[in-house]
C-alpha cells in the first residue's frame, strides 16, 4: 500500500504529511477491536452480574447534566436507564467489533461518554480522565471510518441498497 498525503488547512494554517495505509489500517482495526471489547465488555458484566443499578450516574446532582438525569432518577424512569446502559453497552462494543453499522454504534457510544463525562463528580483525575479519553476514542473511530477495515460495513456499503441511498454511508463506516 502506497503512503497517502494528507493535505488541508488547519485553523487557517496549511498543513501536509504523509501517512502509511498500511499501518493507519493496521491501528484503526487494532483501535476498533480494543474499544468495541471494552464496551463488550462492560455491558456483557452488568447483564451477568444482574441487577444493574445506574442511580450513581442518573442521581448525580450539581453536574452540567443534571436537569437532564432528573426525571430518570427515579422510578420507570431509571428502570430504563438500567436496562439500557447494559444493553447499549452490549449493542455498541458488537458493532464495534464485527464493524457493522460503525458509525451509529461509536455515535451512540460517544452519546454515552458525554453523560458518563459530565455526570463524573468526583474528577479526582483532572477533566482528562478515561470518560473523556473513550469519547476521544469513539470520535477517532468515527472519522476512520473504522468498520471499512475488516469490517462488515466495507461489505454493506457495496449493496445496491447502499448504492442508491447514499445517506446510508453517514450511518455506516
Amino acid at each position: 500500500m502506497a503512503n497517502t498525503e494528507v493535505n488541508t488547512t488547519l485553523f487557517g494554517t496549511n498543513v501536509s504529511y504523509e501517512i502509511d495505509g498500511r499501518w493507519l489500517a493496521y491501528w484503526t482495526l487494532l483501535l476498533r477491536l480494543i474499544v468495541g471489547w471494552w464496551f463488550l465488555h462492560a455491558g456483557l458484566d452488568k447483564i451477568l452480574n444482574w441487577p444493574f443499578d445506574a442511580s450513581w450516574f442518573v442521581g448525580s446532582e450539581g453536574t452540567v447534566v443534571s436537569p437532564i438525569m432528573a426525571p430518570f432518577s427515579s422510578g420507570i424512569g431509571l428502570e430504563i436507564v438500567n436496562f439500557m446502559v447494559p444493553v447499549g453497552q452490549t449493542l455498541i462494543g458488537l458493532g464495534l467489533i464485527v464493524g457493522c453499522l460503525l458509525r451509529l454504534a461509536a455515535f451512540f457510544g460517544a452519546f454515552l461518554m458525554v453523560f458518563f463525562t459530565t455526570a463524573n463528580q468526583d474528577w479526582a483525575h483532572g477533566m482528562v480522565n478515561g470518560d473523556l479519553m473513550g469519547l476521544v476514542l469513539f470520535i477517532a473511530l468515527i472519522v476512520l471510518g473504522a468498520g471499512r477495515v475488516w469490517g462488515l460495513d466495507a461489505y454493506i456499503e457495496r449493496t445496491a441498497l447502499v448504492r442508491n441511498n447514499q445517506w446510508l454511508r453517514y450511518i455506516l463506516g
